[in-house]
């Protein structure tokens, strides 16, 4: 069997007194888990990009789009295997319905495409995070909706895109809810499969004040695998319990919680492992 591992996590790299600390404590968890790919979002400035480069010194490979003041659309992967080709893609759709979405604007959210090889198959991994829904509304007369839904399209024109042999991996913070007919309509068009799919267990934690409607599953790990034999897909949530950062104190590492995914498939190639120092 050949195995793939990925992570996908809203790290919320924002600038605040504990945004190094919390993102520090991030990284040596990553360090202790079996990955072969971690996918960031929200990585909100270059220092917090270095940051999470350089403490995850067991991931010898990484990618982001750069830009001005940060990653563009605040997307970092991180990977243990070797990376053949990376490429990001704006979206297209860029409405801005109310002041808070600015900062979707500024952020340049995108597609993040990278591209590497797992016990002999091609894996395609993107990375992404849509704009945010401020209104809570997913109906289709929503403003916030409308533009949702044209990123979606997009996004599954880029999974369509992609080699019809690659194993195709979608993470990131998808600003939809499962359950919504957003999502339904982008995996039927995308082809591909959510793994937790059912699972109502919310993966963001509103802060106080904010109203509990919001917390919802709205981050994703998604598979397309039409060509693989003998696929089997373990999907869990992580992040979820309070932990000590790194000089002190506790507290959760995000806003949201993350999403594990182990893949697994019949494959005549020796099995890759993630784990650091592993020789077959």
């Amino acid at each position: 069997m050949a195995t793939f591992s990925i992570l996908t996590f809203n790290c919320f790299g924002a600038p605040t007194p504990a945004t190094s600390r919390r993102l520090l404590t991030l990284a040596h968890d990553l360090d202790r888990r079996d990955c072969n790919v971690v996918c960031l979002q929200e990585v909100q400035a270059h220092y917090y990009r270095k940051l999470l480069r350089d403490a995850c010194d067991t991931y010898p490979s990484h990618a982001y789009e750069p830009f001005l003041h940060a990653p563009k659309g605040g997307l970092l992967t991180l990977a243990r295997l070797p990376i053949e080709g990376t490429q990001f893609a704006l979206y297209r759709s860029r409405e801005v319905p109310a002041a808070p979405a600015v900062m979707d604007w500024m952020l340049h959210k995108g597609v993040l495409c990278t591209r590497m090889s797992c016990g002999g198959t091609p894996i395609v991994v993107l990375n992404t995070h849509l704009n945010a829904n401020y209104s809570g509304d997913w109906s289709p007369a929503s403003r916030y909706t409308r533009n949702l839904h044209e990123q979606l399209r997009q996004l599954a024109e880029t999974v369509a895109a992609q080699p019809p042999d690659a194993l195709v991996v979608v993470t990131g913070d998808f600003n939809t809810p499962r359950g919504s007919w957003l999502l339904d309509e982008f995996l039927a068009a995308s082809g591909m499969v959510d793994p937790l799919a059912g699972d109502v267990r919310p993966t963001y934690r509103p802060a106080p004040g904010v109203p509990a409607r919001y917390a919802l599953p709205l981050d994703f790990a998604l598979v397309r695998a039409s060509t693989l034999t003998g696929l089997q897909l373990h999907g869990d949530i992580c992040f979820g319990q309070k932990v000590p950062f790194v000089g002190g104190r506790q507290g959760y590492l995000s806003d949201h919680l993350g999403v594990e995914l182990r893949i697994s498939w019949l494959d005549s190639a020796p099995e890759v492992s993630a784990a650091k120092g592993y020789a077959p």
